[in-house]
C-alpha cells in the first residue's frame, strides 16, 4: 500500500504519481521546514527568452536515481543530509517530475539533454536525434565551443554533446569529457590494476563494453584546457575513491580554468546497484548527496559563477519498488511502473525561489526549455514547457 490508502495494484498512474508528490513535500515540510509555493503562475510569469547577460546553468544529474525509501522518507534521510539540510531549504523542490520515456541512461539522459523522449537503443553508440540544449545554447546565442561542456560518466555517453538534427550538430555541440577515457590514456604505458574501480564503464550490463582506451593527443588537449598536467590528474585520480569523484574533480578544475556558461554532470556512481549490493547502493547515494553539495559549494566560491547561476539537481528516473513482483527492488528499474517514474527535482541559485515546493506535476523534457528560459535560447523542438517557477 502507498501512504493515503492508495493500492499500487489498483491505483492509476497519476494517482500513484501524486500520492509520492505528496508524501515528499509533506516529508520536506516536516524535515526541512519547506513550504507549499504557488502552483499557478499568470501568463507573464513565465519569462521570454531573451539574453541574460552573465547568466549560467548547471545540470547535475544522476544515473538511476535512489528511491524515496532511500533518500526522502524518514528512514532514509539520513543517506542525504546535504541535500535535506543545505541544498533543499535553499531551493525550489519540484516532488513530481515524470519520465513518459525509455528507462535506459544513456538514452534517458539523451532524453534530458534534447527535451525530446528519445527512441534510439540504449546501448547504440549513437547521437540524439533530436538538437541538444548545447547545441540550442551555441547556435541560438552565437556562444563558442568553450562556453558548453559536459563531464559524462562512461565511454557509452561520448556523442551526448551534440545531435544528428540537420542545421545543428557538428561544430554546434559540447565539449564532451570521459574522465574514464582521460584517465585509461594515461594508464596506457601501466597496469590499470588499482584503478579497475575507476575505469568500469557500465554497471548494468557486462554485455555493453565499448573500449576504454583513449588518446595521447586527446588528454594531452583536455589537460591543456584543464591547466593540468597528465601527472597531476593521475595522482588525483589516485587520491579519489570514484568515478563521481574523478568528475566532479574535472567540473571544478573546468569551472575554475574555463566558467562554461552551460555545464553538465551526470554522476553514475548510484548505479551500482546493478550489482545487487545495497550497501554499495547506499554509499552511491551518500556520496553524491556529498558531490551535490561540493558542485554548489564551488559555484559560491567561483566569482564568475556566484549569484548568477541556476542550479538543476535531478534523476534520470527511478528504481524499482519492493512491492512490485515483476521488478528487482533497489536493484533495477525494468517494469517502468509510476514509482520507477516519478522522480524529483531541485532548482537553486539565481531565478528560484528559496524553501519552496511545487506539488504540480512536470516533465522531465521540461528541463531543456528551462534552462533556456534561464540563458535565454529557444529550445524550440523540445516536446517541454518552460517551467515558470523557474527563470
Amino acid at each position: 500500500m502507498l501512504p493515503f490508502g492508495i493500492d499500487l495494484k489498483s491505483a492509476t498512474p497519476r494517482q500513484i504519481s501524486a500520492a509520492v508528490s505528496t508524501t515528499r513535500r509533506n516529508f520536506l515540510r516536516m524535515a526541512a521546514g519547506m513550504g507549499l509555493g504557488a502552483t499557478v503562475f499568470g501568463p507573464g510569469d513565465a519569462r521570454a527568452a531573451t539574453v541574460r547577460r552573465g547568466r549560467k546553468a548547471v545540470v547535475v544529474t544522476f544515473g538511476g536515481g535512489a528511491r524515496d525509501d532511500e533518500t526522502f522518507s524518514e528512514d532514509g534521510q539520513e543517506n542525504i543530509p546535504h541535500l535535506l539540510n543545505e541544498l533543499a531549504p535553499q531551493s525550489t523542490f519540484f516532488s513530481q517530475v515524470v519520465n513518459k520515456g525509455i528507462l535506459g541512461h544513456y538514452v534517458a539522459t539523451a532524453s534530458l539533454a534534447t527535451g525530446v523522449y528519445e527512441t534510439f537503443n540504449n546501448f547504440a553508440a549513437v547521437s540524439p536525434d533530436n538538437p541538444t540544449v548545447f547545441e540550442y545554447f551555441r547556435k541560438g546565442l552565437n556562444r563558442p565551443a568553450t562556453d558548453a561542456w559536459v563531464i559524462a560518466p562512461s565511454n557509452g555517453f561520448n556523442r551526448i554533446g551534440e545531435s544528428g538534427r540537420r542545421g545543428f550538430g557538428p561544430g554546434l555541440g559540447a565539449g564532451v569529457i570521459l574522465p574514464k577515457r582521460l584517465l585509461a590514456a594515461a594508464l596506457s604505458k601501466g597496469s590499470h590494476a588499482e584503478y579497475d574501480h575507476l575505469l568500469r564503464d557500465n554497471y548494468e550490463t557486462p554485455l555493453y563494453a565499448p573500449s576504454l582506451q583513449g588518446h595521447e593527443f586527446e588528454l594531452d588537449q583536455i589537460a591543456s584546457v584543464l591547466k593540468l598536467s597528465v601527472s597531476e590528474f593521475t595522482r588525483h585520480a589516485q587520491t579519489l575513491t570514484s568515478p563521481d569523484e574523478l568528475s566532479v574533480f574535472v567540473a571544478k578544475q573546468l569551472m575554475s580554468q574555463l566558467a562554461p556558461s552551460l555545464l553538465w554532470i551526470t554522476l553514475h556512481d548510484i548505479d551500482i546497484a546493478h550489482s545487487g549490493a545495497f550497501s554499495l547502493y547506499i554509499d552511491g547515494i551518500r556520496r553524491s548527496d556529498r558531490l551535490c553539495a561540493e558542485i554548489w559549494s564551488a559555484i559560491q566560491s567561483e566569482p564568475e559563477y556566484k549569484d548568477r547561476t541556476t542550479l538543476f539537481i535531478l534523476p534520470d528516473f527511478g528504481r524499482d519498488s519492493d512491492m512490485d513482483s515483476g521488478g528487482n527492488g533497489f536493484q533495477h528499474h525494468r517494469t517502468g511502473d509510476p514509482l520507477s517514474r516519478t522522480t524529483w527535482m531541485l532548482a537553486l541559485g539565481s531565478g528560484a525561489k528559496e524553501k519552496t515546493v511545487v506539488d504540480r506535476p512536470v516533465e522531465s523534457v521540461d528541463l531543456v526549455p528551462t534552462v533556456g528560459a534561464v540563458l535565454g535560447f529557444d529550445a524550440r523542438f523540445s516536446q517541454g514547457k518552460p517551467i515558470p517557477e523557474v527563470a
